[in-house]
């Protein structure tokens, strides 16, 4: 056991501090029976698995979404449509026909750039790739 001296010089010996004791524990009371109080339980308890699975599983179905809209829209496109050019015909005219949606200007312009050609020359007999979008 310890204890804890205080020096008292007045009176010229020490005297020892009083130390508290820890409280005992003590009774408590019960209820029973008809007494009892029922607390409502939630609904769901969600545990820290729980929101592990749950952010998983939200992660994989956009992971899976992104991953089919992006091979889905590769594969909406399909093969890409081609032209052969006949005798007489022009770049400008190809772009007239099939691409009606955009100016002549541009649809020309867009034509060279996915063909690959330097100018707005075109031989009879030459396959051209008609851009899409």
């Amino acid at each position: 056991m310890s204890a804890v001296a205080y020096d008292d010089t007045t009176a010229g010996y020490a005297v020892p501090l009083p130390t508290r004791r820890p409280e005992r524990p003590r009774l408590v009371l019960v209820p029973t029976g008809e007494a009892v109080r029922r607390l409502p339980q939630p609904a769901l308890r969600l545990t820290r698995a729980g929101r592990l699975a749950i952010t998983t599983t939200v992660l994989l179905v956009a992971l899976v979404a992104a991953l089919a809209g992006l091979i889905g829209g590769a594969s909406a496109s399909g093969a890409p449509v081609t032209v052969t050019v006949e005798q007489g015909q022009t770049l400008s005219q190809i772009a007239a026909e099939h691409m009606s949606g955009t100016s002549l200007a541009t649809a020309v312009a867009e034509l060279q750039l996915a063909n690959g050609l330097s100018s707005a020359q075109v031989r009879a007999g030459q396959t051209v790739v008609i851009p899409q979008g």
